[in-house]
């Protein structure tokens, strides 16, 4: 669509780093003002969100390695290069666990910091998704379907496909509703995470079919099991946390 989103002065803005740039900014304000309503400290969460942010991009960058091994193996210069597409959301997982001492040596409740960052996250995943749009990673696969569009994959291959990227970035929209809507409502910290965790891992399970897939990849992908173990476990610790009645 627009790989470039502008240039000036011989400097070329690519699509999809400004759109990453602007919805983390955006995610940390966001994250900073549930911070600030929540009662938690806003000036370490703001610290801490940075700092789990740096780790969530090495890890979407190492997952987006291994899911194009077959490439990088070839081509390993590339692996930190910057620019372009190159990151797996799921990736950014990494992050969760290696929080917990960051969190308890800041003294910050795991559970509510995560709660807070999950407008962060959301609103971050907004932008990318409309930087995927634009740059044409996360494609479509082609189809003649009713709601297919004439759009690009990541080579500028242009044909009829299936939106994915505005799937999921609708379903980022009613996400971030639905926060917006049970914060504060559930019944310990950490279950506005989980919900959100489990939601977005059961509609990227679904919404994975809509992507193009290479030729030689199976019907079940890492994103696929991914998908499937994040739902499995957020269910879990949910039932697990859940007060009786």
């Amino acid at each position: 669509m627009r790989r470039v989103l502008f240039q000036r002065w011989g400097l070329a803005i690519p699509s999809y780093t400004a759109m990453l740039y602007l919805g983390l900014v955006s995610g940390i304000l966001a994250g900073n003002a549930a911070a600030h309503k929540g009662g938690l400290n806003a000036f370490r969460v703001w610290v801490a969100t940075c700092l789990v942010i740096f780790v969530a991009l090495i890890g979407a960058r190492l997952l987006y390695v291994v899911c194009n091994w077959r490439f990088y193996r070839r081509n390993p210069k590339l692996i930190w290069r910057r620019g372009g597409e190159g990151l797996a959301l799921y990736g950014g997982m990494l992050a969760f666990p290696l929080s917990l001492p960051l969190l308890a040596a800041m003294q910050l409740s795991w559970g509510a910091f995560w709660d807070v960052a999950v407008f962060t996250i959301v609103i971050a995943m907004l932008f990318t998704k409309i930087g995927c749009l634009l740059n044409g990673c996360c494609a479509g696969r082609p189809s003649n379907s009713w709601i297919a569009m004439n759009l690009p994959d990541g080579r500028g291959v242009w044909e009829k496909r299936i939106p994915s990227q505005l799937l999921e970035l609708g379903w980022a929209v009613l996400l971030l509703a639905a926060g917006v809507e049970l914060w504060g409502r559930l019944p310990f910290p950490g279950a506005l995470f989980l919900c959100t965790t489990a939601a977005y891992a059961g509609g990227r399970l679904v919404l994975q079919w809509a992507r193009e897939r290479p030729l030689e990849a199976g019907r079940f992908g890492i994103q696929h099991g991914i998908s499937l173990a994040t739902l499995v476990i957020s269910l879990a610790a949910l039932a697990a946390y859940w007060p009786a009645k």
